[in-house]
């Protein structure tokens, strides 16, 4: 935690002296300027602490924005005058660029402003990403199911946007829905207050989902509660039939009691024996191999964001076999999602928001 926090510190004390730098104002208003970017990150604490929780809604939401958002930016300034200052060491810039200078910092105010406009209505957009899977089982008919992760309704992603993303998924005309986890954010305040579930309940086929590690976050108890209001049906380790489909649902790495999937499977032999394709939700995409080693026909997981925002996707990039988009090992199929929601600041650059439409078939 202090390496997580101590970070973005030492990042906002590099950007502060370069706006105090580079600001031709009178040191009270540089001072303010610099109070302002501070007060904007220290709100963080505020939301990772819950402090949110006991907030009018109004402040909450405001509170959550500003300070979620206030760190995408805060990374986007770094790298800015992180380039400015090579450009500067190898004298392609001039120092002068940097020091009292209305141009510059107008420059990067439109510049800025630019880019996250881009940003929230590059997430906005919700892809539609159809994939087509195929199987020697015998299947009575195609199946056509709306896949999705990650949708982290809270203070940011409100009901209003659920409706919109549920009106998207109805017009599909699904067989079934499927969740891979993280549908509430931090708090479960929000859904509770603006009855979410109501929406979930307007979804035209039935739900299965798995939990991810922000249902622990906001209070494992209340997730599942959340859950059964809005007609989910959660699988924690365990499985269901739905017509030729066996979906497996796994709880979240969070819980380390969780069961093995070899487990789950040997529990379950005979609704898997009976059935002729076999999905897995797993919310983080890790050890790929266990599935493929249990013959899973199809595994969905999200988690990843794909980073939420360059360059961070090329971090995730790095941490996972499978970060983003389809995947085989063996017979066995992926998909990571980058997730229909987000989690903090509402910007996407260079990923993007999206919801699966996948057909499974008898090759």
């Amino acid at each position: 935690m202090l390496l997580f926090m101590g970070m973005p510190l030492l990042a906002l004390g590099y950007i502060g002296w370069h706006v105090w730098c580079l600001l031709p104002l009178s040191a009270v208003w540089k001072s303010l300027v610099i109070a302002v970017m501070v007060g904007c990150f220290l709100l963080t604490f505020a939301n990772f602490s819950r402090a949110t929780d006991g907030m009018p809604m109004s402040l909450a939401v405001t509170c959550y924005q500003v300070a979620n958002s206030s760190l995408i930016i805060l990374l986007y300034l770094f790298m800015l005058f992180l380039v400015l200052d090579l450009g500067r060491l190898v004298r392609l810039i001039p120092r002068t660029l940097l020091y009292n200078n209305w141009m510059t910092a107008i420059g990067i105010v439109v510049l800025m402003t630019a880019l996250f406009t881009y940003g929230y209505f590059h997430y906005k957009h919700k892809y539609r990403e159809e994939i087509h899977l195929t199987t020697e089982k015998p299947l009575a008919k195609p199946l056509k199911v709306v896949m999705l992760s990650d949708l982290h309704l809270g203070y940011h992603n409100r009901r209003e946007e659920l409706h919109r993303w549920v009106d998207m998924i109805n017009g599909e005309h699904a067989d079934a829905i499927l969740i891979a986890g993280d549908i509430i954010d931090m708090s479960i305040r929000p859904l509770k207050e603006e009855r979410m579930y109501e929406e979930f309940r307007r979804l035209n086929a039935p739900v299965y989902a798995c939990l991810g590690n922000h249902e622990y976050y906001s209070g494992e108890p209340d997730a599942q509660r959340f859950y059964e209001q809005a007609g989910i049906r959660l699988l924690r380790d365990s499985c269901a039939v739905f017509q030729d489909l066996c979906i497996i649902g796994r709880d979240d790495r969070t819980n380390q009691h969780r069961k093995s999937l070899r487990k789950i499977m040997a529990e379950n032999s005979f609704l898997i024996s009976h059935s002729s394709f076999l999905i897995l939700l797993d919310h983080q995409p890790y050890h790929l191999e266990q599935a493929e080693r249990q013959k899973v026909d199809f595994q969905f997981s999200g988690h990843t964001h794909h980073g939420q925002v360059w360059p961070i996707s090329w971090i995730t990039e790095n941490i996972y076999e499978c970060a983003f988009g389809k995947h085989q090992r063996g017979n066995t199929h992926y998909y990571v999602s980058s997730g229909i929601g987000i989690w903090g600041g509402k910007f996407r650059i260079g990923t993007r928001s999206e919801y699966i439409v996948a057909t499974i078939s008898h090759q």
